[in-house]
């Protein structure tokens, strides 16, 4: 029954994912309703909703003032997990969510996927380079996201607060000033501190994207399952993989490979009108009992276009579903799977 029941959990694991951010457009008018979706999985496509305890802070920073949503103003449509709120003034505004950590353990062949697949390559090395691709691993987890939008047609400082996560990325100037073929350099922080030779990914909603360097690929996240008590999952959070999607595929192969310089400073180009990110996942080894790794992943989003404010979160019924599985379907297939091998189990007992 035991190998039964890891068969299941593997199905329930084979899902993963990047958390981000996103916005019908990034271009909204100042005091109306507008929305802020939060992305859990590819920046296409979300797989599942994030729950309200999962989260350690949720704020909204604007003409110099940062205000923390209540909990009630977040509600789920499908996969997607939705802050409703009300612009302010007109301004460059920055929205954050970073989670509490969790837990999670995973095989050798688990985490050597893992770390391939979601492009952590730089602990993968270092478990090539020294003899320890096969053992397994505890990681403590956590996820700090952000977003800068614009409000009104004013320019404000906002775009450049840090929000004190774990890890965020910071830039150094304001996005809504950039045009196509601009550049725009971001500094990645960790506990405050620039964070030098880091990986991290770039991509677009368009047809492509700038970069600072001529490497041209992506590992990302699809779908998560969260850890909620170390015992079990509801639907946020884990780090596994089965079969991409063809959105997925061509999502990973639209992101650009990049590196932090020694300053924490990297370059994107926006060659196009869209909506942009950047991700990076930054991994340690633990000295704390009971785990081996600890994880802080960060994303960043944003737009560069003229904008179109009276389009503001018309889309969240569609935005990165079209290509996806809704999730009633996906546990329905897996209890059926369930029942597969219980069946299979019985026969053979």
């Amino acid at each position: 029954m035991k190998k039964l029941l890891l068969l299941f959990a593997a199905f329930v694991l084979f899902s993963s994912h990047d958390m981000f951010l996103k916005m019908g457009t990034f271009f909204l008018q100042p005091d109306t309703p507008a929305t802020i979706k939060l992305f859990n999985g590819t920046f296409d496509k979300s797989e599942n909703v994030i729950a309200r305890s999962r989260m350690k802070d949720v704020s909204l920073v604007g003409n110099g003032t940062r205000t923390n949503p209540d909990t009630t103003q977040w509600t789920d449509l499908d996969n997607i997990t939705i802050l409703n709120f009300r612009t302010g003034e007109a301004g460059t505004w920055v929205a954050g969510v970073s989670t509490n950590p969790n837990n999670i353990e995973l095989t050798a062949e688990e985490f050597n996927e893992y770390l391939e697949h979601d492009g952590v390559l730089d602990m993968l090395e270092w478990r090539k380079q020294n003899n320890a691709l096969g053992e397994k691993a505890v990681e403590k987890y956590s996820k700090h996201v952000k977003a800068i939008f614009q409000v009104g047609e004013k320019r404000t400082d906002d775009w450049q607060t840090a929000l004190g996560y774990p890890i965020e990325f910071v830039p150094l100037s304001n996005p809504y000033d950039l045009k196509p073929g601009d550049s725009l350099q971001v500094k990645l922080l960790r506990n405050g501190q620039p964070l030098p030779n880091k990986l991290l990914y770039a991509g677009s909603n368009g047809a492509g994207q700038g970069h600072g360097h001529e490497e041209d690929h992506a590992h990302s996240h699809e779908g998560e399952h969260e850890h909620a008590d170390g015992h079990g999952h509801d639907h946020d959070d884990s780090h596994a993989h089965e079969h991409e999607t063809e959105a997925e595929e061509e999502h990973h192969h639209n992101a650009a490979q990049l590196r932090t310089d020694a300053n924490g400073i990297v370059t994107l180009k926006a060659v196009i009108e869209g909506q942009y990110y950047l991700r990076t996942i930054d991994m340690i080894r633990s000295q704390e009992p009971g785990l081996t790794h600890e994880s802080n992943w960060a994303t960043l989003t944003f737009e560069v276009g003229h904008g179109h404010s009276h389009d503001d979160g018309d889309h969240s019924h569609d935005d990165g579903l079209k290509h996806g599985i809704p999730a009633w379907a996906y546990w329905i297939g897996g209890l059926a799977i369930l029942a597969v091998l219980l069946l299979w189990w019985r026969k053979n007992n």
